[in-house]
């Protein structure tokens, strides 16, 4: 079965390759820190924002999890021009897309590691002297943070494998790349294995180091 593939097409592609890599990676990392600042201010507005905010921020993030990532990219795709009047471009409407759609995560993340810091130590900033934002900024969210990376973490390797969708908009990031590649050289079949190979070497190695992080952790605690 294996006897058939041809990978000596792979040399000549690997610039091809790397343009969909970088474009795979940028988007990870733009929509991982979008998502989570967004994400951490959603998880404020429903613990401390009031009854109004609140509720905006649960039905952004209960919206935004009710539907499938593809169905989220495609409507913002298409839709977005008709309402700017202009069109937005597949790669900028992905950056758009994922923070949008990944803050929601996020948000639920940060607000389980707000959750997770006890009361006294809350109550012990505002008793020296600190107000909400400081409180939150010096005592609680650096506690949250470090409580939340491995779980922070393994969203942003999910998001990495998702970031695979922006296909159907015909961003070129590591897939498509690899299918125009494969078609240029006639060669569909290994390309897609070894845009897969990429995708499990990266995805594979950061969740034996977000194991090792848990690790060391749980054991500082």
């Amino acid at each position: 079965m294996f006897g058939s593939f041809d990978f000596s097409v792979l040399p000549a592609s690997l610039p091809f390759i790397w343009e969909g890599f970088l474009f795979s990676g940028s988007l990870t990392v733009f929509a991982m820190l979008g998502g989570v600042i967004l994400g951490t201010l959603l998880a404020l507005a429903r613990l401390n924002g009031g009854p109004l905010l609140a509720a905006v921020a649960t039905t952004y993030v209960n919206a935004m999890r009710s539907i499938p990532l593809l169905m989220v990219i495609l409507w913002f795709f298409l839709v977005m021009p008709f309402i700017t009047g202009t069109p937005m471009g597949a790669e900028r409407s992905a950056y758009i897309t994922f923070t949008l759609f990944e803050a929601a995560y996020y948000s639920e993340i940060m607000r389980a590691g707000i959750q997770s810091v006890s009361r006294g130590q809350v109550n012990a900033g505002y008793a020296i002297g600190m107000n909400y934002w400081q409180t939150m900024g010096h005592v609680v969210l650096p506690q949250a943070f470090r409580n939340m990376l491995p779980v922070l973490l393994t969203q942003t390797i999910i998001l990495f494998q998702d970031t695979s969708l922006v296909y159907i908009i015909g961003a070129k990031d590591l897939l498509k790349a690899a299918e125009i590649t494969g078609k240029n050289y006639n060669r569909p079949v290994e390309m897609y294995v070894f845009a897969a190979l990429i995708y499990f070497v990266i995805c594979f190695s950061l969740s034996f180091l977000v194991k090792r992080l848990q690790k060391r952790i749980s054991i500082v605690r």
